[in-house]
């Protein structure tokens, strides 16, 4: 291996793939060999039995599609508000001054501190699970877009001076076509986060969604539900992430040629 070599696509599928086969193979064996008793840590095969019977016979498949929307919804509104703010930042100086000082200390504060508040101003019903993602989404969603905008090459902006562009015009066919990639690119990794903070929403007041699902299940101390749910969120993030990515690269394919 040579350091930062790139890796053929064939070759990283199935470096990827080995290490889940690997993984599943040492989960397995320490849980069928008895080292971890199934109170603690159900085995693979357990864990499928269990979700298939969450699927067929417990409706779970509308817990996922309650998940799903929160963090799609939540994570909507939140790009919505921050790229503009963004972009306005990094582009004009005068505004970053203005709001970078409470977004910086803004991003610091955990999402999951505000639940009992969010609870207390909105209730338990989906407005409060979409205020969490968004609280969580928005303020790194904003810093992150005007880092990115910020850092355009002046050697740009100033060639678009001379060609007669305007200020606006810098903004509009100058900053935001350089940024756009990143800035594609930057969401795709927040909507990542946004997965953490809808599970942690919804462990707490609420009656339908996986997070829902993994408080039940612990009371039980039915671990094969868990580690299920727990494997869906994953699952359903790593389709999330390779659409963004097959996105990003069709949508900037000079980017990523």
């Amino acid at each position: 291996m040579t350091p930062l070599k790139p890796v053929a696509r064939r070759q990283r599928i199935v470096l990827g793939v080995a290490f889940f086969v690997l993984f599943v193979a040492v989960w397995g064996a320490v849980t069928l060999s008895g080292l971890v008793a199934p109170t603690f840590l159900a085995s693979p095969l357990q864990m499928l039995k269990a979700g298939w019977s969450l699927l067929t016979d417990f409706g779970f498949a509308r817990d996922i599609g309650f998940t799903i929307w929160r963090v799609l919804g939540g994570f909507a509104i939140a790009a919505a508000l921050a790229v503009p703010l963004g972009v306005a930042m990094g582009a004009y100086k005068p505004v970053e001054a203005f709001f970078e000082p409470f977004i910086s200390f803004a991003r610091y504060l955990p999402a999951s501190a505000f639940i009992p508040l969010l609870i207390l101003w909105l209730g338990v019903g989906e407005s409060q699970k979409l205020a969490v993602i968004f609280i969580g989404s928005f303020f790194q969603i904003v810093l992150m877009v005007a880092v990115t905008v910020g850092a355009t090459r002046r050697d740009l902006v100033e060639a678009a001076y001379t060609l007669g562009a305007s200020d606006a015009g810098i903004v509009k066919r100058v900053l935001i076509p350089h940024a756009a990639p990143e800035i594609a690119e930057h969401l795709r990794l927040t909507l990542g986060w946004a997965w953490t903070y809808v599970i942690v929403a919804e462990l707490i007041g609420s009656s339908e969604g996986i997070g829902h699902m993994i408080t039940d299940s612990q009371a039980l101390l039915a671990t094969d539900q868990m580690i299920f749910g727990i494997v869906v969120i994953g699952l359903i993030g790593l389709v999330s992430d390779f659409s963004f990515q097959a996105a990003n690269r069709k949508l900037f394919h000079w980017k990523f040629a």
